[in-house]
């Protein structure tokens, strides 16, 4: 039995995954993450580190890692890639202006040898502000139909209404389970 197989049966026992929750600052990271946990979004203020959200959701236990965006935090990014199962890239879709940092900063991100085969889920995020670009310019964007390395989905949504949060969740959580847990 090798090492993969083990490391498989292991987590079967377990049923966990752990997601890193990424974007620019202020696209709407910890908003997002405070509505699937039902907390009160009325005052949240810019992540400067991390912050960690466990739920149980369809009977898996999921660990958000939420990290800060901002430019001098980046570069720290890398320390949390360790077993990492899936991605969620958040995009400011009404940030038309810093779009080419958004793009750049993920392609630059999915290159990265520890974050092989994680499931990637974009939320193109605050569509309830008018002018916020679509789900599909968003994917055009960031070049969505030509990534080969990754299981990817893309998600209009809105941090604010709660609008496809859920769906989004499940997607990811599904395609996750299934390369991790598929013989379960």
């Amino acid at each position: 039995m090798g090492l993969l197989s083990i490391i498989r049966k292991l987590r079967e026992k377990e049923k966990e995954v752990r997601i890193l929750v990424l974007g620019l600052d202020n696209a709407g990271k910890t908003t997002i993450m405070k509505r699937i946990n039902g907390e009160p979004i009325d005052t949240i203020s810019p992540t400067l580190g991390f912050n960690i959200t466990t739920l149980a959701f369809d009977g898996y236990k999921v660990n958000f890692w939420d990290v800060g965006g901002q430019k001098t935090i980046r570069a720290y990014w890398r320390n949390y890639f360790e077993q990492t199962d899936g991605i969620i890239w958040v995009v400011d879709s009404a940030d038309r202006e810093r779009m080419d940092v958004c793009v750049s900063e993920l392609a630059s991100l999915l290159k990265q040898d520890k974050l092989a085969g994680a499931s990637l889920l974009v939320f193109a995020n605050k569509q309830d502000i008018e002018g916020a670009m679509t789900e599909r310019e968003i994917q055009e964007h960031l070049e969505l139909d030509k990534l080969t390395t990754h299981h990817w989905a893309i998600r209009a949504c809105s941090a604010v209404t709660g609008e496809n949060l859920l769906d989004g969740l499940k997607w990811v959580v599904d395609d996750i389970a299934a390369h991790i847990y598929m013989f379960a």
